[in-house]
Order: structure tokens, then sequence, then C-alpha cells
């Protein structure tokens, strides 16, 4: 069955409360987080915590299985490659519900030759899918990706479980490296369900949304980078 606007916008609705109710979502308290992006936020999104708590995990990973089929087809996937360290238990997972082979790559080289970065059997020409807990700017799944690339691999999707989808450059960065970004969940996504519940207080939802309106000038204002460098 395809996937419906309204199932997508369930899936990312779901997604959004559940990282509300693990914690997942954390304020800043005396000083900004500093993401890995160089950029200042008042909020943190700790995706990680998903793998505490098997019924949410179970879900998650279900929602991403259905993604793939739907968005990206798993008769045109030949592997789901974890990033490390991040992405390999949800590829692990993701692996199993499909059935596929799974690897994972390193963020540095171990060994000489061209996968010298790759954990598992990969062969020239095999179909991979990069699996991540979340993205800010992109700038490190286009890393990951290459690397999967110089060992012949072929990469043209990147699945996580939560993208910021708060920089314009996010999306065309990837496009211009021939890659489709997909996700369960976005800011927006948990910004309007934080609204509709009691998780955080008003002025946290204020503060909160004003870096998300202008994360790079917020992140100016408050000690972070100024500019994404891809």
């Amino acid at each position: 069955m395809p996937l419906t606007a309204d199932t997508r916008a369930d899936y990312a609705r779901r997604t959004a409360l559940a990282l509300l109710d693990i914690g997942a979502v954390e304020l800043a308290t005396a000083r900004p987080f500093i993401l890995s992006s160089g950029v200042a936020s008042p909020v943190y999104i700790n995706v990680r915590k998903v793998i505490s708590y098997p019924a949410i995990r179970d879900m998650l990973m279900g929602f991403a299985t259905d993604i793939i089929d739907q968005d990206i087809g798993r008769d045109g996937v030949d592997a789901i490659a974890g990033a490390e360290t991040a992405g390999i238990p949800f590829a692990a997972w993701i692996a199993t519900l499909t059935g596929l082979p799974m690897q994972y790559v390193r963020k540095r080289a171990q060994g000489f030759g061209p996968g010298a970065h790759i954990e598992g059997v990969s062969y020239p020409g095999q179909r991979v899918l990069l699996v991540e807990d979340l993205t800010t700017d992109g700038a490190s799944k286009i890393r990951f990706c290459e690397a999967l690339r110089q060992a012949g691999t072929e990469v043209r999707d990147v699945l996580m479980l939560f993208q910021y989808d708060i920089f314009a450059q996010t999306r065309s960065a990837l496009s211009d490296h021939g890659l489709r970004l997909h996700a369960l969940a976005n800011w927006g996504d948990i910004l309007s369900a934080a609204k509709d519940t009691s998780h955080f207080s008003h002025t946290d939802l204020d503060r909160i949304e004003s870096f998300l309106n202008a994360p790079l000038d917020w992140s100016a204002a408050n000690g972070g980078s100024r500019r994404l460098i891809f």
C-alpha cells in the first residue's frame, strides 16, 4: 500500500511525540549547545536514547522500513550501511526487518585501500542505503557517502530518524552530491507536537522557535558559527 500524505504526517507526529516522551529533546541551561556544524543552539536532539526503549525503537524501525519500501524500493537496495557510531544499531535493526545485508562505515579509515572505511562485505556496484540517527546540515553524511563510493559502492539515498530541516543549504548540498534525504521527522514536527503537549513552557517554546526561524542569526548572537561549511 502506498504511504499517503496522512500516513506520513502520522509517522512524523508519532516520531516527534516519542522523542519528546523519552527526553530526547534537551534544552540548554547556562550555555547553548554547540552542534557538530559549529552552530550554537538552545536545544539538542539526542536520538540515540531510542536504543533504550524497545517499543519505541520497534515502532520507528517499522516506520523507516515503510519509507524504504515506498520511497526507494527494497529491490533497489543491496545493503544497509550504518554510519559510525550512532547509525550502527539503527542500520542493524533495519537490516533485520528488511532481510538485507549490513555493513558500517567508519569516520576514519583503518588500514589501506578503497575499503578502509568499511566494515562488512562490500563490492563494486553494490547499492547501499546509508542510515544515521540525525542530520543537522548534512555535511557528515556527504563524507560518509563519499567513503562508501570510494569503495566502489553506489549510494543515492540516506535515511535519518530525524533531520533538522532548518538550513536551506542542506538538501541542495546533498543533491549536488547525488543524494536524496529521507527522514521520519523534523524540527517542525517536534515544535508542533510540543505545542500540543506540556513538555515545555511557553517561554521555552518561544526560545526554540526563535532559533528555528533564524538558526544562523541565533547562533552568531550566542557564540556559534554564522555560516555552514560543506
